[in-house]
C-alpha cells in the first residue's frame, strides 16, 4: 500500500507561504480524521520590499475561507480598499489621458455586444464609464460600499492595497494560533531525496530534521527546492516584457487626513511606469522599467520627478529609493516530483495588474482542493496543475503585453520596441487581428477559472483608443430598448453611489476605530 499524504512542508514565509498554509490548513484542519499536519520552514532574515502590494477582489474569499475578519485584516495590515487600476499617459504621449481597468463586471456583460451598446448611445464617454459605475467612484475617491455593509460585501467590487511585512505577520499569528500550523525558523542547510528522487527530508542548519510528504517551495525568486535544487528552469519572457528593474520607496501624506486613491495609479514613463499604491499611512510608489532602455540614474530622476509633483521638489529628492532587479519569466513546470513551487519561486513578470498574489492564491487553492493521497494520485495531480498553470503564466503575459502593444506613444524606444512584431505572442497577434472586426467576448477565453476574464480586455483596449468596426451582427445582438436602458440605469448608479457612499479615507477610519473598541 503507498504511503499516503499527510505531512506538507512549505518552505518560506511571507505573503506566499503563509497564504499557502493558512488556505491548507484551514481547509483540512477539521477532517474527519484531522491527519494532515502543516508546517512553514523561514528564514530568521526575511528581507520584504514593504512599498504595498495589490490584491483582486478573491482575496476577501481567501480571508473569508481562511477565518481572519476584515476588521482585523484592515486594521492590522495598514489596509485601504483597491477598486481597480487607473492608467495615466498610456494611451500616447500626451500628458492629460486616463482610463480605468475597475473590478467590477459591466452590466449586461454577455448578453449584449458592450462595444456597439457605447458606441450607439455613450460614444461621447469613456468605455468603463459609459458600461460601469465604478470609474467614476474611484475618480471621487470614494469607498466600495458603506459602515452598514456587512464585512467582505460590496456595492461595488473590490480588493484592496495592503502593507505585505504586516499581512505575513498577521497570516503568520493566525495560522500558528488559530490553525495549528507549525512554525520552524532556520535556514536550510539540506535537501535529503529518497531512492525514488522524491523528497524526503528537510535538515535546518540548527539541525532540525523535518520530514514531509508534500513540499511546497514559497523561498521566492531563489526558489531552493524546485530551482536549485532540481533544476527546473525559468522561461526567460524578456524578449516580450522587458521591465527588469524597480526603484521603490515609502511616501508620506502631506496631512493625516489626505485622500486615499481608489485605485493602484499606474502612470507611463520613458522606460517603464511609476505605481502609486495609496494605504492609510502612507503611500507605496516604484518605478518599473528597463534597464536596456534606460540608466539607474536616469530612472531615478524620473521617480523624483514624479513624486515631486505631489511633494515638492525638496521632499522627494530627499527620499532614497531601493532598487529591485527581477528575472521576467515562469519555471518550465511548476510540479516535479512531491515538490510544487508557489509565488515567486514558480515565476514573476512585473507588478502591473497586480496578479502575483492572485496566482498564490490559485496555487493554493488547487493544491488545497486536489491534495493528493498518495504519489500515485500525485502523479496525476501534479500534471494537471502544470497545465493548468502554464496557460494562466501564458494568459498573464499576453494581457500584460497588450497594454504596451495598442499603447501610441511614440518618445522613446522602449514604447516602440514593445510593438514590435516579434515581441508579441502569436496568440495575442490573433487575437488584436480579430478584435478589429468583434469585440473581446467569453468564446475567446474559454477557461473556468480565467485569469482574465474578456470584459478585462474590453477595458484596456478601449480605455487606449482601440478601434472595434461595428457592424450588422452587432446589431443584430443587441436590443435597441434594453441597450439604451442599460446606459440610464449606469447614470442613475453613478449618480447615487456618488450620493451615498463615503471616502475611502473616511470609512477606513471608522472601522478602524470599531476594531480598536471591540
Amino acid at each position: 500500500m503507498e504511503k499516503e499524504i499527510k505531512h506538507i512542508v512549505i518552505v518560506g514565509g511571507g505573503s506566499a507561504g503563509w497564504l499557502s498554509a493558512g488556505v491548507i490548513a484551514a481547509q483540512h484542519l477539521n477532517t474527519p480524521e484531522k491527519s494532515i499536519r502543516v508546517t512553514l520552514i523561514e528564514s530568521p532574515q526575511i528581507n520584504t520590499i514593504g512599498v504595498g502590494e495589490g490584491t483582486w477582489p478573491s482575496m476577501r474569499n481567501t480571508l473569508q475561507k481562511i477565518g481572519i475578519s476584515e476588521l482585523e485584516f484592515i486594521s492590522s495590515c495598514d489596509a485601504a480598499f483597491k477598486q481597480g487600476s487607473k492608467f495615466i499617459n498610456w494611451r500616447d504621449d500626451s500628458d492629460n489621458d486616463f482610463y480605468y481597468h475597475p473590478f467590477m463586471t459591466p452590466q449586461g456583460y454577455n448578453h449584449h455586444d458592450l462595444h456597439a451598446t457605447w458606441q450607439q448611445y455613450a460614444p461621447e464617454q469613456p468605455f468603463a464609464d459609459a458600461i460601469n459605475h465604478q470609474s467614476p467612484i474611484c475618480q471621487a475617491g470614494l469607498a466600495p460600499k458603506q459602515l452598514a455593509t456587512p464585512p467582505y460585501a460590496a456595492v461595488t467590487n473590490y480588493g484592496y492595497h495592503l502593507d505585505a511585512l504586516k499581512f505575513s505577520q498577521l497570516l503568520q499569528r493566525h495560522c500558528t494560533q488559530k490553525l495549528m500550523v507549525n512554525h520552524i525558523i532556520g535556514h536550510i542547510a539540506t535537501i535529503e531525496n529518497d531512492g525514488d528522487g522524491y523528497i524526503n527530508a528537510i535538515i535546518t542548519d540548527t539541525g532540525d530534521i523535518i520530514n514531509g510528504d508534500l513540499f511546497v517551495d514559497c523561498s521566492g525568486s531563489h526558489s531552493l527546492l524546485l530551482g536549485q535544487h532540481y533544476g527546473v528552469g525559468l522561461i526567460s519572457q524578456k524578449h516580450v516584457l522587458f521591465n527588469d528593474s524597480a526603484l521603490a520607496v515609502q511616501v508620506p501624506y502631506p496631512a493625516p487626513n489626505s485622500a486615499i486613491e481608489s485605485a493602484t495609479l499606474s502612470t507611463a514613463q520613458s522606460a517603464g511606469w511609476v505605481w502609486d499604491i495609496a494605504l492609510p499611512t502612507r503611500r507605496g510608489v516604484g518605478y518599473t522599467y528597463s534597464s536596456a532602455h534606460i540608466s539607474d540614474e536616469q530612472a531615478i530622476t524620473e521617480l523624483q520627478a514624479y513624486l515631486a509633483s505631489s511633494l515638492g521638489q525638496e521632499q522627494a529628492m530627499a527620499l532614497k529609493p531601493r532598487k529591485i532587479t527581477f528575472e521576467p519569466g515562469y519555471r518550465e513546470k511548476f510540479w516535479h516530483k512531491n515538490c510544487v513551487a508557489v509565488g515567486m519561486s514558480a515565476g514573476f513578470i512585473e507588478p502591473l495588474e497586480a496578479s502575483a498574489l492572485a496566482m498564490v492564491e490559485l496555487s493554493a487553492a488547487m493544491i488545497s482542493e486536489q491534495l493528493p493521497r498518495n504519489r500515485r494520485h500525485m502523479a496525476i495531480i501534479s500534471e494537471r496543475f502544470n497545465q493548468r498553470f502554464d496557460y494562466r503564466w501564458q494568459r498573464v503575459i499576453e494581457f500584460l503585453k497588450l497594454h504596451y502593444v495598442i499603447s501610441q506613444r511614440q518618445s522613446s524606444t522602449y514604447w516602440q520596441d514593445h510593438r514590435e512584431q516579434q515581441s508579441i505572442p502569436l496568440r495575442l497577434q490573433q487575437l488584436l487581428a480579430l478584435w478589429r472586426d468583434q469585440p473581446p467576448s467569453r468564446y475567446d477565453f474559454t477557461e473556468q477559472e480565467e485569469i482574465f476574464p474578456s470584459a478585462s480586455y474590453q477595458y484596456v483596449l478601449y480605455g487606449m483608443g482601440f478601434k472595434t468596426h461595428t457592424g450588422s451582427t452587432a446589431a443584430q445582438f443587441n436590443v435597441p430598448q434594453t441597450s439604451a436602458q442599460l446606459i440610464a440605469q449606469n447614470k442613475q448608479q453613478i449618480t447615487q453611489c456618488l450620493a451615498g457612499l463615503p471616502t475611502n479615507r473616511a470609512l477606513l477610519s471608522e472601522l478602524t476605530k470599531e476594531f480598536n473598541h471591540e
